[in-house]
């Protein structure tokens, strides 16, 4: 379904910020005798209205077949609506409206919140509600939106992610055992550190496969394989090293330089950590 709103127009100019993962818009609009339409939201977003000014009230329809009985928003301002769902708005004897929408890169989000958030949770509609705190945080971030001044950034996302936690109604973290990686997770990062790790790889990168935030997946990969990722890294560098020094006669700085270590000595550091021998007595112990 393609998005078709019309009866609005837009009072200045929208104030978008931007913070890690997160869209907020402010946004002011005058509305015709009826406006409204429908749309589909791309991404996760949270709508909080803010102001409405009129004698009639902002109507809200939301199913997958339109026939969903409109409901008073004036005292429930408050919707979260997943990606992908569709909504429908009318908007009678409303002169004008004032309105923050927040729209959140779920992934960036998943990963930043870890464990802790159920990646499910933001499947879930929690449609027309009202929360005193959550309405106070949205005039704060409105407030930075429209600041022409804007405040250091670590403000606004502080405000936008205490608002993500306090919707989802996200609880305290306990204190987590360390557990280990799934099979699956743990299978998908060494394959990945295998096939990379002639290259620097960002921790971020494994984190990202696996769906963890960068904390969490060292802790789990620690108590999956007894060593850190860095580490396993280096020793699958020295593995492909082995397989040269087997294979043929190139110098030891040709090796080291083809196998991702900055020179010889640093090679042979690491070669000596994981082996107990030098690279060269190494060669001469497979003749």
């Amino acid at each position: 379904m393609s998005n078709r709103i019309g009866g609005f127009k837009v009072v200045g100019k929208i104030h978008r910020r931007q913070w890690n993962g997160i869209t907020a818009d402010l946004t002011q609009v005058e509305c015709e005798t009826y406006a409204g339409g429908y749309y589909v939201a791309q991404d996760p977003r949270l709508f909080i209205l803010l102001d409405a000014e009129g004698e009639g009230r902002p109507l809200v329809k939301m199913s997958s077949d339109g026939s969903a009985t409109p409901q008073d928003t004036r005292h429930r301002p408050i919707s979260f609506v997943p990606a992908g769902m569709d909504l429908w708005v009318d908007v009678i004897g409303v002169r004008s409206m004032r309105h923050l929408d927040l729209h959140f890169d779920a992934e960036v989000i998943l990963q930043r919140l870890g464990a802790d958030l159920d990646p499910k949770r933001l499947e879930d509609a929690h449609l027309l509600f009202s929360d005193e705190r959550i309405v106070a945080l949205g005039q704060l971030i409105a407030a930075e939106c429209a600041n022409p001044q804007p405040l250091h950034d670590l403000y606004g996302d502080s405000l936008a992610m205490g608002l993500i936690i306090d919707v989802m109604k996200l609880g305290r973290s306990e204190p987590r055992q360390r557990s280990a990686l799934a099979s699956w997770q743990l299978r998908r990062a060494l394959d990945f550190i295998e096939g990379n790790c002639l290259r620097n790889i960002r921790l971020e990168e494994l984190a990202s496969l696996t769906g963890l935030s960068q904390s969490h997946f060292s802790r789990a990969f620690k108590a999956s394989t007894g060593t850190a990722p860095h580490q396993w890294q280096m020793k699958m560098r020295i593995k492909k090293a082995q397989q040269m020094l087997a294979s043929n006669d190139g110098s030891l700085s040709d090796v080291a330089a083809e196998t991702g270590f900055s020179d010889q000595a640093h090679f042979t550091r690491i070669f000596r950590q994981l082996t107990g021998t030098t690279p060269s007595h190494w060669r001469r112990a497979q003749k």
